[in-house]
C-alpha cells in the first residue's frame, strides 16, 4: 500500500486529500504514476490533464517525474508553487 497525498486545486479536482492505494507492477516511475491514476476516472484525468506541471515529492522529498517510486510511502501529487 502506498499513500497518496494530493495538495491544492488537485485536491480539490479529485475531491480528496489523501488515500491508500495499491499500485500495479507496472506503475514504476512518477510518470506511469500520473498516467495510472488518469485512469481511475474523470475526477483524476481532470486533475492531472497536464500531468507535466504536477510536482512529485517522494516520502516527502521531491523529485522528477522519471523517478522510481517503488518502495515509496507516501507520494505527494500538487500543482506548482509560488512563493515569496
Amino acid at each position: 500500500m502506498t499513500k497518496l497525498v494530493y495538495f491544492a486545486w488537485v485536491r480539490e479536482r479529485i475531491g480528496k486529500g489523501e488515500e491508500d492505494i495499491d499500485l500495479p507492477a507496472d506503475v514504476r516511475t512518477g510518470t506511469d504514476l500520473l498516467r495510472h491514476l488518469k485512469s481511475l476516472g474523470d475526477e483524476y484525468a481532470h486533475a492531472l490533464e497536464h500531468e507535466k506541471v504536477i510536482r512529485i515529492a517522494i516520502n516527502q522529498e521531491h523529485v522528477e517525474h522519471d523517478e522510481p517510486i517503488t518502495g515509496a510511502r507516501e507520494i505527494a501529487l500538487f500543482p506548482p508553487m509560488t512563493g515569496g
